[in-house]
């Protein structure tokens, strides 16, 4: 369920800001685009209805588009007939961890979105947590156990001292991945080692963090080339208090509040927070920030994805709505500004 504009005035900054102005629709009548969607991970569903969405957004504002699974078919596709420009919609470790975007570079075909590099670390989330954390933006404490380490000192007494530690609730997730899958919120220690298992279904390491209760909200950050701008916070509120994959994916699980029911100065403390974990971790054209915010308005991120959800009731679409942007628009003036940096020598 989708809730309205929410608690803001009509002259919130977020709302009200001035976007520059996109590409003119007759200077992109050329652009071909290859949509990349499906892939192998545990998302490759949520993947297919992100890639059909791109496409007909992409369609709606005249981009000659298409739609393709990143399969054996692909590298011969780029070679042969290489289109203007990629937009990835791949999530899990197809679209997310680097590897697809460093064969894109390979073979020279600009795509839209952050570079490589910047993906692998935005993906292993301990490793961006880190980051974060030196660049002082407030992230939940949280220790990275890989599943032998796990097994070699011992199940019972690891767990009891990460519990000393850190204390409960818990919060239980791959260190790399997303949809929610193998996530879980542990209150009691009991229950922790199946936690523990179900994560290790998903990923060797699980990522332990303090659990931080508040208000769960999601930015999306766009760069429409007058550098990066947070889109109105998105509040998701899920029915049974964990936003898991079946939270994300069921009707009637979650309602989202675009923009959410922030204070006007709380709003922009999530909106500054967001905006430098995207530059801390060296992102371009678009991400989405994962923060909790808590009973004092403080911000903490949770996670930053490169390669968002694009369904009907993903984040960053709702946000775009909420902005008062129009999401075919947008993405179109991605697209151009990813065929320019090719210009530049800069895929």
């Amino acid at each position: 369920m989708i809730s309205g504009m929410g608690t803001h005035a009509a002259d919130d900054p977020l709302q009200a800001a001035e976007w520059p102005d996109l590409v003119p629709r007759d200077a992109t009548t050329e652009l071909r685009v290859l949509v990349l969607a499906g892939g192998l991970s545990y998302e490759r569903d949520v993947s297919l209805k992100s890639g059909r969405r791109v496409l007909d957004a992409l369609r709606s504002v005249g981009v000659e588009a298409e739609l393709r699974d990143a399969d054996v078919t692909l590298l011969p596709a780029l070679r042969d007939d290489p289109p203007d420009a990629v937009v990835i919609a791949l999530h899990g470790s197809t679209g997310e961890d680097g590897s697809l975007r460093g064969v894109l570079d390979i073979c020279d075909v600009p795509y839209v979105g952050c570079d490589a590099r910047s993906s692998r670390l935005a993906w292993d989330k301990p490793s961006a947590k880190a980051v974060l954390r030196e660049d002082g933006i407030p992230t939940p404490d949280w220790v990275a156990l890989p599943h032998d380490r796990f097994s070699e000192l011992g199940a019972v007494a690891v767990l009891d001292r990460i519990v000393e530690r850190l204390g409960l609730p818990l919060m239980i997730k791959p260190a790399q991945g997303g949809s929610g899958l193998g996530a879980a919120v542990v209150r009691d220690p009991a229950a922790l080692p199946a936690a523990m298992v179900g994560c290790f279904a998903y990923d060797s390491t699980a990522l332990v963090e303090r659990y931080v209760p508040g208000m769960d909200v999601a930015v999306s950050v766009v760069d429409l080339g007058d550098g990066p701008r947070a889109l109105p916070a998105v509040e998701i509120v899920p029915r049974n208090g964990v936003y898991d994959y079946a939270a994300r994916y069921t009707a009637g699980l979650t309602t989202w509040h675009a923009p959410a029911r922030l204070s006007a100065a709380a709003a922009a403390r999530v909106a500054e927070t967001a905006l430098a974990a995207h530059s801390a971790l060296g992102l371009r054209d678009l991400s989405r920030v994962d923060l909790i915010v808590d009973e004092d308005d403080r911000p903490h991120v949770l996670e930053v994805n490169v390669s968002p959800g694009m369904t009907e009731t993903s984040l960053l679409p709702l946000a775009v709505g909420a902005a008062g942007l129009d999401f075919g628009e947008l993405l179109r003036t991605l697209v151009t500004r990813a065929t320019q940096r090719r210009n530049l020598g800069n895929s």
